[in-house]
């Protein structure tokens, strides 16, 4: 832990106290690779008495990704699954919150790790100047210090979904959306929200031998 990671931590601790703002939404965005698992020998489906019997072989279907994004405050969250996770998923993903889900936003706040695909550059690479400009312009992007990735509120949300969701055998990636999906579907509408109670002044208390050491 250095200067660097505790400015970061703090900067993102900051962020999650501030209250509401329909103007200022404030996005957590996460990813997760996901592993396509088909059955080698058909299940024995569930009958009273008697639950779901699986052959312990699998077969294996090939990889996605699943990209998240969660809006603490409100009990929003977005999902998409693609094959790939280059710049150019990215890229349209953070355009598909910009233009559907936050068009009246006037700057959108993103908490992410720092991987090389999650910039404004990714803008670039997917589309023509002008629109990769205005995406620049409305968002605001915060970085998780390395190897911080607990504190990026996404992570919660994507083990949420991974516990109700993506905890069994998915052969094909359009069943995988399918489910994925649904799943977000269902917590929005119970608008699930994320209470985050790790504040910078615990931090301080907690973390106190890390400040001491680096000021020294």
């Amino acid at each position: 832990m250095d200067g660097e990671y505790i400015a970061r931590m703090e900067d993102l601790l900051d962020l999650y106290e501030f209250p509401y703002e329909p103007k200022r939404p404030l996005i957590c965005f996460d990813e997760r690779p996901c592993q396509l698992l088909g059955d080698v020998m058909a299940p024995i489906p569930m009958k009273p008495g008697s639950a779901k019997k699986l052959d312990y072989h699998y077969e294996r279907k090939g990889t996605c990704n699943l990209f998240l994004a969660c809006e603490p405050l409100q009990g929003q969250r977005y999902v998409q699954v693609w094959e790939s996770r280059t710049k150019v998923e990215y890229a349209q993903f953070m355009k598909d919150l910009a233009d559907k889900h936050y068009p009246d936003a006037e700057k959108i706040v993103v908490v992410q790790d720092n991987l090389s695909t999650h910039s404004a550059g990714a803008f670039y690479e997917a589309f023509d100047a002008e629109t990769a400009r205005r995406l620049a312009r409305k968002f605001e992007f915060h970085y998780t210090p390395n190897k911080a990735s607990w504190l990026n509120m996404a992570e919660i949300e994507i083990g949420a979904l991974s516990k109700q969701c993506l905890n069994r055998r998915i052969a094909t990636i359009e069943e995988l959306r399918k489910e994925a999906c649904a799943c977000a579907k269902r917590r929005n509408r119970d608008r699930i929200k994320i209470e985050w109670r790790f504040t910078t002044t615990k931090a301080r208390e907690k973390l106190k031998r890390h400040y001491e050491s680096i000021k020294n």
